[in-house]
């Protein structure tokens, strides 16, 4: 099944979050795949397509 992730991000957290992310990656629990993903204009939301036969796989 595909499903769509919408984060939404504290603008004082931006530069944290993406330095996370370049440091460690995704951190997606096994079984979940990442399909494609992008990000409004004002860096406050990211849209992520992933890919998944377990919904709880998501909750991780």
């Amino acid at each position: 099944m595909l499903f769509m992730v919408i984060e939404h991000f504290d603008q004082a957290r931006v530069k944290e979050i993406y330095a996370r992310f370049h440091e460690h990656g995704r951190m997606m629990p096994e079984g979940l795949t990442y399909i494609d993903s992008w990000i409004s204009a004002d860096f406050a939301r990211c849209f992520q397509v992933m890919q998944c036969d377990d919904v709880t796989k998501l909750q991780e």
